[in-house]
């Protein structure tokens, strides 16, 4: 397989602790890509393009993060990230995801802004991405994670990596106590630590 990457995305991250956690890492060739600059070799795999996106063993692209993690998930033989469907485990795992994903939306979109001209429009957009992100991490911290044994909770340690990696002027920690515990604690897990952002 074959995976459009850069260590900068928190949704590759995602795609790559998912597949360390499936035990199938060494299956998957990453090849290094900018999004931004649409490089032909990525359009052709995805028309957005956007990273993460997998070639399978057969060709057929896979994108993006959520689907690509359910689809590692049907690979390797070590305990599933993906509860079983139709379970309470199984909604509240995607939901946890879905918020987790939300908070690095929200963060992507106030970091490609950086150094831009902001006009009204533009610093109304930026509050209410970072409004989001409080928002979020606020309910995480009413029900944090635990461990890392599914896909919300390896969504929302990739989501709080991201936060220190961009916007670490704005720390989270102190507000969300139990988070923070919870993120210290998974952060040393290969997982995590494997595909930390480049400092």
């Amino acid at each position: 397989m074959k995976l459009h990457h850069s260590p900068a995305s928190p949704f590759v991250r995602k795609v790559m602790a998912a597949a360390i956690l499936r035990g199938i890492e060494g299956r998957i060739e990453t090849v290094a890509t900018d999004p931004h600059v649409s490089p032909a070799a990525l359009l052709r795999d995805n028309p957005l393009s956007k990273i993460p996106c997998l070639i399978t063993d057969d060709g057929m692209a896979v994108y993006d993060s959520p689907v690509i993690c359910e689809y590692l998930d049907t690979l390797g033989d070590a305990p599933p990230l993906f509860p079983p469907t139709g379970s309470k485990a199984r909604l509240a795992a995607q939901v946890r995801q879905a918020l987790a994903d939300g908070i690095m939306d929200a963060a992507v979109a106030r970091r490609m802004r950086f150094g831009k001209p902001v006009d009204e429009a533009r610093a109304a957009f930026l509050d209410r991405q970072k409004a989001a992100v409080e928002r979020g991490l606020a309910a995480l911290e009413a029900d944090p994670p635990r461990g890392l044994s599914d896909i919300g909770a390896v969504s929302v340690g990739c989501a709080l990596g991201y936060l220190d990696f961009r916007f670490a002027n704005e720390p989270w920690r102190p507000a969300h106590p139990r988070l923070a515990t919870w993120f210290e604690e998974v952060s040393a897990l290969p997982a995590m630590a494997r595909t930390a952002p480049p400092k």
